[in-house]
Order: C-alpha cells, then sequence, then structure tokens
C-alpha cells in the first residue's frame, strides 16, 4: 500500500457538508450552492440560505470560473509553514460573475501585478488527496 501523499501548502478541510463542492474539484469543475427561493449563489458552503434560512432549498450549480479581484492582501509572511516557500503570495476575494465572493489566491503574475477589478478566471492547483484548489488568475478583459 501507497503511503499518502504529503500537503504541499495549506490544504482546506473537507466535511460532509463540503463534499459536493470538492468532488466537483477532482474533476477540475468550479460548483456553487444556490438557494431555490431567492435564486442567489451561496458560498461557503452552509447548510441554509443566509437570506431565507430554507435548508431545503439549496442546490450545486456549476459557475462561470470567472469574475474579479473585490480586495487582496500581498502576503510577506506565509500564514502556514506550509507557505513558507511560496511567499510573496496574494490572498484575495474573488468575485464570481454569479455573484459569490471566494477567498482564493492570485497566482500567474507578479504580486505588485494584482489590482481591485482585475478580471480573473479559475485554474487549479492539484492538491495531495485528489482534489483541486481552485486558483484564480488574470485574463484579458473582454
Amino acid at each position: 500500500m501507497s503511503e499518502p501523499r504529503r500537503p504541499k501548502r495549506f490544504e482546506p478541510p473537507e466535511s460532509e457538508l463540503t463534499k459536493p463542492f470538492w468532488d466537483a474539484t477532482r474533476e477540475r469543475r468550479l460548483v456553487l450552492q444556490w438557494c431555490n427561493h431567492c435564486d442567489e449563489p451561496v458560498h461557503y458552503p452552509r447548510e441554509v440560505c443566509p437570506r431565507f434560512m430554507q435548508a431545503e432549498r439549496l442546490d450545486w450549480k456549476p459557475a462561470s470560473g470567472r469574475g474579479e479581484v473585490y480586495a487582496y492582501s500581498v502576503m510577506h509572511r506565509p500564514g502556514s509553514p506550509l507557505m513558507a516557500d511560496r511567499v510573496p503570495y496574494v490572498v484575495a476575494l474573488v468575485t464570481l460573475d454569479e455573484g459569490a465572493r471566494l477567498m482564493t489566491n492570485i497566482i500567474g503574475c507578479e504580486p505588485a501585478a494584482v489590482r481591485v477589478g482585475m478580471p480573473v478566471s479559475v485554474t487549479w492547483e492539484e492538491l495531495s488527496d485528489g482534489r483541486a484548489l481552485p486558483q484564480f488568475e488574470p485574463r484579458a478583459s473582454a
């Protein structure tokens, strides 16, 4: 039996609630919960819509993987020892075209090039357990 791969970065935990999100990432698909009552995305994954508290009315739907940087910070000191070899790196809130905001990293450009409003699209970083972490990279505005 082979030994599990050691994480090369901080890896978010998986739970029963987040399992559909993480299962989709294994196929490099970005999904969001949607409230069938208010027709709004819900992220981070929850048991109820934060606007209507309708637990039975949340479904998982595909997301475009496109958005823009809402806010960001350049990390010059790692938030975790597993991130030490990545400094400086960018932690950002990305507003997806669907309206949900995700906390993520911006990769594929120098940290000094990141700007609020910058158009980005999803890319993936493989995690040690086969999941993939959604990351975002700059895209040409169109």
